[in-house]
């Protein structure tokens, strides 16, 4: 009985979600293309010397912009932020590589005075760090 009942509350309110998602989109494209008209209209014929365009055409434009760019910013842009962690992975991946190697080429000296320098400073070093006592 118990799980009906959560059943039916779901189906509700999918029944009511369903149509104000899609009033919402409409609410929003409608004045999100409202808007760009009114801008068009206003900015591109006096700086640029373009036509003016219709409600449908700045509807065109969105979606253009749309396809083009991804969004207009309201979700953070989901799918770019998987991409920005995996490009951010790879740098932190190439620069532990390379330091790494920078590692591996150092004596036992310069390994030392690195060690000594950061001690200091908790850990903190700079690029120019290695090349200054050189």
């Amino acid at each position: 009985m118990n799980e009906r009942l959560t059943e039916m509350t779901r189906l509700t309110k999918m029944i009511l979600l369903v149509p104000l998602a899609i009033l919402g989109i409409l609410i929003f494209t409608a004045i999100g293309g409202g808007v760009v008209m009114l801008l068009w209209n206003w900015l591109a014929p006096a700086l640029f010397g373009l036509r003016l365009i219709t409600f449908w055409q700045a509807i065109g434009l969105l979606a253009l912009c749309r396809i083009l760019f991804g969004g207009f910013g309201l979700g953070g842009g989901g799918h770019r932020s998987g991409s920005r962690r995996r490009m951010e992975g790879r740098i932190r991946e190439r620069v532990r590589e390379r330091m790494n190697e920078r590692w591996e080429q150092m004596t036992p000296e310069e390994r030392e005075r690195f060690r000594e320098g950061t001690r200091g400073r908790g850990g903190v070093t700079t690029p120019l760090d290695s090349n200054s006592s050189v």
